[in-house]
C-alpha cells in the first residue's frame, strides 16, 4: 500500500545517523501520551449525548505516548514550567444508537496562559488521517505558544487512532512484509503478489477490529467534535485543521454551520475531488516538489552530490536508481533491504519538508551507493516504525478512516486504465498513487460518498490557507474548498513555499495573519499573498 496517499504533518531535525532520522521524522508520533491505566470504562451507557455533555473530564499529567500513538517519552513542560494534561472523553461509539456503547477518545490540553483573557479551547487536527494529536501538539507547541495566551491548546486521538481505541490490523512482522511488496506492479505476478498483500491486510483489520471499522468515519469524528466542544465548555468551537483536518473541519462547519467560532484551515484538501482525483492530485503534488528539490540541487552546482546539470537530468538519475531497486534491493537497515517501493516512500517523505531536502540528497546519493539506510529510515517514519520495529496504528488508521470516507472500489482493470494518467502526472509516483487505490477494493464497510459535503451557509468566517509547493494537498485545494465552504465563510490566504502547510513553515506573514484572527477576530482580506 503506497504509504504516501496519507497526507501528515512532520518535523525535521538534523541527525547524524540513519537511526536518529527515523527518531528524528517520527517526532510527531513521539512527543506525548495519554493512558487510561488499563481501566475499560466502555459497555452500555444509558446517557443520551446530551447527558455525555455533562460529563466532567478527570485531567492528569500525560504519562508516555503508547506505542499505538509512536511511543516515546512523556512531554516536557511548557515555557514558565505549566504541565500538560490528559484526559478520556466518553463518547456514542455510533451516533444512531446514541444510548448504546460507548468509545473512549483520548485529550491532551495545555492551558492558557493569561486565564483573565481567555478566549475558549483551541481544538487541533495535526492530519492523516490517522495522525495522532496526543503526540503532534507537543512536537509542534513552540509554533503555536502565541496563540496560548488565550487559549487552552487542546488536541485529541480521533476514534480509531492511538489512544482512542486505535484500529489494529497486522502485526509488526507482517507489516515489515507488507511494505516491502512492490507496489507498482509491472507483471501479473507481481500484481497477484500485491493483491494478495492487501487482501491479507484488509482481513486482519476485519478480524482484529471489525466492530469499530464501520464508526470511525469523518462525520463521526466531527460529531465527537462538537460533544468535545460542550465537554470543554465552550458555546462554539474554536479550531486549526491541518492537512486532513482541513476536511474533518469542513464536515464538522457543514454540520454544526451555527457553532463555528473562529477556524483555521491549513495545508488544505480538495473537498471537491473523487479518492482517484485526490490520488491524481497527490501524485502532481509530489511532482512538482520533486521538480522544486532538483532545481534546488542545480543551483547549489558543485555542493550537490546528485548527477545532473540540470533538473531533467537529476529526476532521471532518480527514476533509474528505482528502477534498479526495483529489480535489486540494497543493504538498508539490520537485515532489512530498501525495495523500489520504500525507496519511493521514502523519497515523499523528504517532501513534507523543505528542511528535509539534505536528508533526501544524501539518501539518494547513498542508496546509488549501495547504503540504503537512510531512505528506509524516512520511509519507516512515513509508515509509523520506530527503531525497535514496533508501528503505530497511524497507517492502519488512515486505510479504515479512508476506506469509511470513500465510497470508491477500485478494481485492478480499472486502475491499470488510470496508469497513463498518473504516469503523464508523475514518474516517479504515478504508478505508486495509481495502485493504491486499490486499499479499499475489499474493504468490509461500505464507503460513506464520493466527496465530503463542507457548504456551511451562515458559519463563521473560516482562514483557508494554500501553499502554492505543497506537495500533499496541492495548492488548488485551498480555492477549492474556500468555494465549497459559501460566501462569506471561506477566506483564501495564499502562501508561496515548499512544504506541507504554511503556518509551522516559520512565515510571518502567515503567522501574523492567523494569529491576528484567532487572537484579535481580525479577518485578512481576501486573497491576501505571503511573502
Amino acid at each position: 500500500m503506497p504509504t504516501i496517499r496519507a497526507p501528515r504533518r512532520a518535523s525535521a531535525r538534523r541527525p547524524r545517523r540513519a537511526a536518529a532520522v527515523a527518531a528524528a521524522t517520527a517526532a510527531v508520533l513521539i512527543a506525548a501520551g495519554c493512558s487510561d491505566n488499563g481501566t475499560d470504562r466502555g459497555g452500555r451507557d444509558p446517557d443520551r449525548p446530551e447527558d455525555l455533555a455533562a460529563q466532567k473530564l478527570e485531567w492528569s499529567k500525560c504519562p508516555a505516548p503508547s506505542v499505538d500513538e509512536g511511543g516515546g517519552t512523556a512531554p516536557s513542560p511548557l515555557p514558565g514550567g505549566a504541565q500538560w494534561e490528559c484526559a478520556f472523553m466518553d463518547a456514542p461509539l455510533d451516533y444512531a444508537d446514541p444510548g448504546g456503547e460507548t468509545i473512549e477518545l483520548a485529550l491532551i490540553r495545555a492551558k492558557a496562559r493569561d486565564r483573565s483573557r481567555r478566549i475558549g479551547s483551541l481544538v487541533f487536527n495535526f492530519g492523516g488521517p490517522g495522525g495522532s494529536g496526543i503526540t503532534a501538539l507537543p512536537s509542534f507547541a513552540k509554533d503555536y505558544e502565541p496563540l496560548r495566551a488565550r487559549y487552552d491548546l487542546v488536541s485529541f486521538d480521533p476514534r480509531g487512532v492511538g489512544r482512542s481505541q486505535g484500529v489494529e490490523c497486522q502485526d509488526d512482522q507482517e507489516l515489515d512484509a507488507f511494505y516491502a511488496l512492490d507496489s507498482s506492479p509491472d507483471d501479473a505476478g507481481e500484481e497477484r503478489a500485491y493483491q494478495e498483500g492487501l487482501e491479507k491486510f484488509t482481513e486482519a483489520c476485519e478480524k482484529n477490529s471489525g466492530p469499530l471499522l464501520p464508526h470511525v468515519g469523518t462525520t463521526s469524528a466531527a460529531r465527537d467534535m462538537d460533544l468535545m466542544r460542550q465537554v470543554l465548555g465552550d458555546r462554539k468551537l474554536y479550531y486549526f485543521g491541518i492537512s486532513y483536518g482541513t476536511e474533518l473541519g469542513g464536515v464538522y462547519a457543514h454540520l454544526f454551520p451555527g457553532n463555528v467560532g473562529r477556524a483555521v484551515f491549513d495545508a488544505v484538501v480538495d473537498p471537491t475531488g473523487t479518492a482517484e482525483q485526490g490520488a491524481l492530485g497527490q501524485a502532481k503534488g509530489f511532482q512538482l516538489a520533486l521538480d522544486n528539490f532538483a532545481r534546488d540541487c542545480v543551483r547549489r552546482g558543485d555542493a550537490c552530490k546528485l548527477p545532473g546539470r540540470d533538473p531533467g537530468e537529476i529526476e532521471r538519475f532518480i527514476t533509474g536508481l528505482l528502477a534498479e531497486l526495483d529489480k535489486k534491493p540494497v543493504p538498508g537497515i539490520g537485515d532489512r533491504r530498501l525495495t523500489q517501493s520504500q525507496a519511493t516512500n521514502g523519497i515523499a517523505q523528504a517532501l513534507y519538508s523543505k528542511e528535509y531536502w539534505p536528508y533526501l540528497e544524501q539518501g539518494l546519493d547513498e542508496a546509488d551507493g549501495g547504503d540504503g539506510a537512510l531512505l528506509l529510515a524516512l520511509s519507516d517514519s512515513m509508515n509509523g516504525r520506530d527503531q525497535n520495529g514496533d508501528y503505530s496504528n497511524v497507517q492502519a488508521a488512515n486505510a479504515a478512516i479512508n476506506c469509511a470516507d470513500d465510497k470508491a472500489r477500485f478494481s485492478p482493470a480499472r486502475t491499470r486504465a488510470a496508469l497513463p494518467r498518473f504516469r503523464a502526472a508523475s514518474p516517479v509516483f504515478g504508478d505508486f498513487l495509481a495502485w493504491g487505490l486499490l486499499t479499499c477494493s475489499r474493504w468490509p464497510v461500505p464507503g460513506a460518498s464520493e466527496h465530503p459535503d463542507v457548504s456551511a451557509p451562515g458559519a463563521a468566517p473560516v482562514v483557508v490557507i494554500g501553499n502554492t509547493g505543497d506537495p500533499a494537498t496541492p495548492y488548488e485545494g485551498a480555492r477549492a474548498m474556500a468555494a465549497a465552504l459559501g460566501k462569506g465563510v471561506g477566506v483564501e490566504l495564499t502562501y508561496r513555499g515548499q512544504g506541507h502547510g504554511a503556518y509551522n513553515s516559520g512565515d510571518r506573514c502567515v503567522q501574523r495573519a492567523v494569529n491576528a484572527y484567532l487572537l484579535d477576530g481580525r479577518v485578512p482580506a481576501a486573497g491576501t499573498v505571503c511573502p
